[in-house]
């Protein structure tokens, strides 16, 4: 028992000893410490990141507009001797189905890479320079940053007159500035200004899950200077828009690429630009790619992130 009185005591005069020392103690000293403990609490999370570990590829489904655009970018799809383009991204790659889940996917694997629509990008991850540019509206704008592509709407002849209505709001100043607002880059500078009738009826819409974001935002606008109108909003996929314009399902596709030859019979427009930002979890400590680097990457000869340099 005294033991343990004792041992108590002594245990109180250093507890004691130690909160003088503390009280005397400058702000500045305590401030330093604490960036310390933040440098070094940084440092060993950096520490941490297994650069042996293989990397986890993750890439979209095949009718993904961003995976068209991203693969014909970087090069990973490239020209067989017949004229034929083959897409060789690995066969090892995650597939993922839409914007959301590539991000979660990047998001909870340490060692994970993938390619989102650049206005979607958020602090879940971590978006890699690319040849040195900053993925950025801006770069995207002043063509520094060239990972970019349009987004496009897809009609066909006889658009209803509330569909149209809608188109010309997109490609008003009023659409091009939530289009900006958003993350996006706007196509036409000196759009003029919404002067439409407000007609009645539903418009769907349907396709590109990178498109879609700003669609929301566009509808969200549109009705509330057109109560009028009913708009339902579909996501999947750039192909699925395009078909689905072709065949009447749909009022208006989404495309987050350009039409290919064999979709006819269809017009795009283009409403935005926007970047493809390359992804990789927070804890990863690359900050640039090269090109180079990235179709190395995603065509499977670089497997192992120590070979990053």
């Amino acid at each position: 028992m005294k033991k343990f009185i004792c041992t108590a005591l002594t245990l109180a005069m250093v507890v004691g000893s130690l909160a003088g020392c503390g009280s005397s103690s400058s702000k500045e000293t305590t401030a330093a410490s604490g960036a310390a403990t933040e440098a070094a609490t940084e440092a060993a999370a950096a520490g941490d990141f297994d650069t042996s570990k293989e990397i986890s590829v993750n890439s979209r489904e095949d009718g993904s507009g961003t995976r068209g655009a991203f693969i014909e970018l970087f090069g990973v799809e490239e020209k067989a001797a017949d004229g034929t383009k083959v897409d060789n991204t690995t066969v090892e790659a995650n597939i993922t189905n839409s914007t959301a889940v590539m991000m979660t996917s990047v998001a909870g694997d340490p060692y994970a890479i993938g390619y989102i629509s650049l206005g979607s990008l958020n602090d879940t991850v971590k978006a890699a320079k690319i040849d040195g540019a900053e993925a950025t509206t801006e770069n995207v704008a002043n063509g520094s940053y060239k990972v970019a592509r349009p987004f496009n709407i897809v009609t066909k002849d006889g658009l209803s007159d509330v569909a149209k209505d809608f188109v010309d709001y997109i490609m008003s100043a009023e659409g091009q500035d939530i289009i900006e607002q958003n993350g996006y880059i706007k196509i036409d500078q000196n759009a003029a200004a919404y002067a439409g009738s407000k007609p009645e009826g539903k418009i769907v819409v349907a396709g590109s899950s990178s498109v879609s974001p700003v669609m929301e935002k566009l509808k969200e606008a549109y009705l509330a200077v057109n109560t009028n109108a009913d708009i339902e909003i579909q996501t999947s996929d750039s192909t699925t828009g395009v078909t689905s314009t072709q065949e009447g399902i749909c009022d208006i596709g989404m495309a987050s690429r350009d039409l290919k030859d064999t979709e006819t019979g269809v017009t795009a427009t283009t409403i935005a630009q926007d970047g493809i930002a390359v992804i990789v979890n927070n804890e990863n400590p690359v900050e640039n790619l090269t090109s180079d680097q990235v179709k190395s990457i995603f065509t499977g000869e670089t497997t192992v992130w120590a070979d990053v340099q």
